[in-house]
This record gives C-alpha cells, structure tokens and sequence, in this order.
C-alpha cells in the first residue's frame, strides 16, 4: 500500500491530470536505457485523444521516460521545452488556418504563404538550435476546398515542388536547418489524421525523386514508417536504399496508427537496429494515436525502440 501510495504520489507531482490515464500500476523509471535510438515525442497525439496533455505535461513525460526532445510543438514551445532541457527534433510550420500538410510546394498558387511560414520557422529553429523544420507537396488538388476540381498531374506536382524548395533550399543551406519532405499515405480514409487522400507525394519514390532532383543536402526525406509501410512495404529495404536521404523517422503501428504492440504488423526493433545499421544519427518521433492508457503505451513503444 505505501508503495502504491508513493507511485501515485510521484505521478501526481507530475501534474498530468486524474487518474486512471496514470497509475501506480504504470510503468516505473525510464523507458530509454540504451539511448543509440534518440527517441523524440509529437506532441498532437496526446492533446486531443486519450488525454489532453498540455506541452508542460508532455515534457514532463519525455523526462519521465527519458526521452530527450519534443517535436512539431511549434515555435510557442521552445520556452518551455527549454526550461525542460529538452530538445526539439524537428520544427512544425503554421499555415493556420488549414493543416500544414494541405497546401505545399506543388502548387505556386500557394508559394507566398508557404515560403513565408518556412523561413520565419527555420529562423525559429535554427536559434534554438532544433536540427530539421517539416514540409510537404501539399494536395493534388489545385483548390483543396475542391477536391474533385482541377488536378495537378503527378508530373506537374512534381516539378513545381522542385521549382519551390530550389527557391528556398539556400535559405535552409545558410541557416544550417534541414528541410524533412513527408510521404503521406492517401489509403487510409477513416480517419483525417490515419491517412489523407488527396496528398501528392504519397510515395516514397516520388518523394526521393523530388529531393534529388532539388540536389541539396538541406532537403531529405521525413521517413514515417506507418506512411511507408502503408503505400509501399519493404521497409526496411527502403530504409538500406534510401539511407543517404533520410533526415527524420515518424513510427506508429500499422495498421490503425495505434501502439507499437503485438497487435500491428510491423516488427519496430529490426526497424530501429536497420536504422542504426545505415548509420542514421537523427530522432524516431512516436507519433501514434493511443487507444488505451496512453503514458503505459507510450511507455512501451519507447522501450520497443530503445535497441
């Protein structure tokens, strides 16, 4: 009973909210033991689901776990990331109000607001000292309110994407941030935050086209398993070819974006000791939508990865 009570006493000061989404049968002491995987924790899927953690709360989990960066907060957070001495590993840009992923290179329509945004981030990021800002194709759409309107073939997209990042490659080049180019799945429908149809660079090849054609070590790919996983499979072969252009790593069970268990297909720490077999020296974002007492999955999925 004392030591229930002192478990309970130790979350408690946490500040992470009521229980039962923390308890004393929760896992004790940190989640990462080895460290050759720098983990990293993105912060939406623990705002809106579960629990509706606040940033303070997340870093208090990521120091709890061991974890040591906060990733995708936006720029807001860096003060209280910091007073945590905690990382971010990868910037998030603000095209408020539509998702970041919507509107992207592909379309010059949208340039202006996109170009704008990514630099004021990777300034953001580069005096922090936060190593990679996100980006996108955006949708194939060319008004993404009108999905079923004009398109941009895969060629157009394409090649309008490497005319957007070669205008603003250099700026990344001299602030010393790397730009991470996402492959988003367009399959998963159930869900707006499983899958997006509509999404242009929805697979990894396309992605990588882009990114050598824009020839820049300051654009690589962002490199999220499930995404992967999802649209082409062979991860881990993808990951031994594509090692030179990998410059961040998103996981999450597959399929439902859920936790890293037994329940989803994918088998994490050959995925990680893969990573480290190519040499990857960047962070693994745990970006999955828990679907069970999130701080024990949380928990888990870091362990899985900590090879």
């Amino acid at each position: 009973m004392l030591g229930r009570a002192a478990g309970l006493a130790a979350l408690g000061a946490l500040g992470l909210g009521r229980a039962p989404r923390l308890e004393a049968a929760d896992p004790q002491g940190p989640a990462v033991t080895k460290g050759r995987i720098k983990q990293s924790i993105v912060p939406w899927c623990w705002q809106g689901f579960q629990e509706k953690w606040t940033i303070e709360q997340i870093c208090q989990v990521a120091k709890r776990l061991g974890v040591p960066s906060v990733e995708l907060a936006g720029t807001d957070a860096y003060p209280t990331l910091k007073k945590h001495g905690l990382a971010c590993a990868i910037g998030q840009i603000d095209m408020n109000p539509d998702p970041p992923f919507l509107k992207g290179f592909n379309n010059p329509d949208h340039w202006p607001k996109v170009m704008r945004v990514t630099r004021e981030t990777i300034d953001a990021a580069a005096a922090f000292g936060t190593p990679s800002v996100i980006c996108f194709t955006g949708y194939s759409a060319k008004d993404p309110a009108k999905p079923s309107g004009a398109r941009f073939s895969p060629e157009k997209g394409a090649k309008n994407c490497v005319e957007g990042f070669k205008k603003i490659v250099g700026y990344a080049e001299q602030k010393k941030v790397t730009l991470c180019l996402e492959m988003l799945n367009t399959r998963e429908d159930s869900h707006p935050m499983k899958g997006h149809p509509g999404y242009q660079g929805d697979h990894t090849d396309y992605c990588i086209d882009i990114i050598k054609k824009v020839g820049s070590p300051r654009l690589k790919l962002l490199f999220d398993v499930y995404h992967v996983q999802i649209m082409d499979g062979d991860v881990i072969r993808r990951i031994r070819q594509h090692k030179d252009y990998i410059g961040h790593v998103h996981v999450a069970g597959c399929p439902g974006r859920g936790e890293l268990d037994s329940k989803q297909e994918l088998n994490f720490p050959p995925i990680m000791q893969a990573l480290l077999e190519v040499g990857y020296a960047g962070y693994v974002g745990q970006e999955f939508i828990p679907t069970r007492a999130p701080y024990a999955g949380l928990h888990e999925a870091v362990t899985l990865c900590d090879v």
